[in-house]
């Protein structure tokens, strides 16, 4: 006996697949219809700034602070800051937690 529910429970669940969610790592807009192993590219790690001649201490860069001082995300040493991700994954959204 088909009372309407799971007609309209189907229907629910399409539409929740179907809206567009903001991934928390990579920012993008995905649905969960698209979402898959390789969606999300993403640094897991911060981009850094690091004294070439101190490499375990970290620091904001400063006015005085010498040329040679070392800008790069800690994970894959990419240097730009607009660097494609080095990790690809599923997205993941800010309700996940």
């Amino acid at each position: 006996m088909d009372d309407g529910r799971n007609c309209n429970g189907r229907a629910v669940k399409e539409a929740e697949n179907q809206n567009p969610t903001v991934c928390k790592r990579c920012k993008e807009l995905y649905t969960a219809v698209s979402n898959s192993p390789s969606s999300c590219r993403f640094h897991p790690s911060f981009f850094v700034c690091r004294r070439h001649d101190d490499q375990k201490r970290y620091y904001e860069l400063g006015p005085d602070d010498p040329p040679y001082a070392a800008k790069f995300y800690d994970c894959c040493g990419a240097e730009d800051p607009a660097a494609p991700g080095c990790n690809t994954s599923f997205h993941i959204s800010y309700d996940d937690e």
